[in-house]
């Protein structure tokens, strides 16, 4: 049975990289893997996405709308931008961070109000999570990619995994142990289901 987890988020969100440490997990652990990433104007502020895929055989990188199993957002309006992809009885991880796009920087749009309770409306399992939040008090904004990679190993159960060793040949030593609390922190923000 193929599984598919879509990453969405905005430039500079650290979305590819969360990616990249969960395909290198899923492989290591014997999964085919195949994973596609979109970068809109991804150096500040524009959409991010990253599709991975996984199980026994897996044919196609790519997730059709109304498949994907779990979709992680780092981003609230990107959450809403991505709710066509999530498939009934789907999981979606907000983080519950907005970041204004650039239209709404130069005043050409507004960003729009109530943006959890539209989603809410929409998908019977959102988790919010404040990951930047918890980053933030951690000391490094920049592991909030880190904390929505954790809730996706809770979520999808792929605890068994040595992520740990995974983080370790992926991130620089001086950031090690933070992102390994990270980690944790965001395996322990959501349940398993």
């Amino acid at each position: 049975m193929t599984k598919s987890i879509l990453l969405v988020g905005v430039g500079g969100q650290g979305t590819i990289l969360a990616s990249k440490i969960l395909t290198t997990g899923l492989m290591e652990a014997g999964y085919e893997v195949k994973m596609s990433e979109i970068h809109g104007m991804s150096q500040r502020g524009g959409s991010v996405s990253s599709q991975v895929r996984y199980g026994e055989t897996v044919y196609s990188p790519v997730i059709e709308t109304g498949s994907a199993d779990m979709v992680v957002a780092f981003e609230k309006m990107e959450a809403l931008r991505s709710l066509d992809f999530l498939k009934e009885g789907g999981t979606l991880v907000v983080n519950n961070e907005e970041i204004p796009s650039q239209s709404v920087v130069i005043g050409e749009e507004e960003y729009p109000d109530h943006v959890l309770e539209e989603i809410e409306k929409h998908v019977d399992k959102v988790k919010v999570v404040d990951a930047s939040g918890m980053a933030r008090e951690m000391g490094n904004e920049k592991v909030a990619n880190i904390i929505l990679l954790g809730t996706i190993i809770r979520a999808m159960g792929l605890e068994q995994i040595h992520w740990d060793d995974i983080l370790t040949d992926n991130i620089k030593p001086r950031f090690l142990e933070l992102n390994k609390k990270a980690l944790q922190a965001g395996m322990g923000a959501v349940s398993a289901d």
